[in-house]
């Protein structure tokens, strides 16, 4: 997956200097992005402080973590059904 150009603080920053009245063009023009990713991050983290966006970062990690291990233990149990009806 992309890394983001931008860091947490960053982006909490940007959304906050929208909060204070500086329109969005003049916010993408100014920070190099487009109006459609400040829309994606103020969807998705308007409202939150750094600790809520942290919680969610961690939240997203340990939920990669764990489809990850489910794939492998259904690929695991898929191997050892072949294995069985081959006997």
């Amino acid at each position: 997956m992309r890394k983001s150009r931008y860091t947490d603080s960053q982006i909490l920053a940007i959304l906050k200097q929208n909060e204070n009245g500086i329109p969005v063009p003049e916010l993408c023009r100014e920070h190099g992005m487009s109006s459609a990713q400040f829309y994606k991050w103020r969807a998705k983290f308007g409202g939150m402080d750094a600790s809520m966006m942290k919680r969610l970062k961690e939240l997203e990690d340990e939920n990669k973590r764990l489809k990850k291990m489910y794939a492998e233990e259904r690929l695991k149990a898929e191997i050892r059904k072949e294995a069985l009806e081959g006997k």
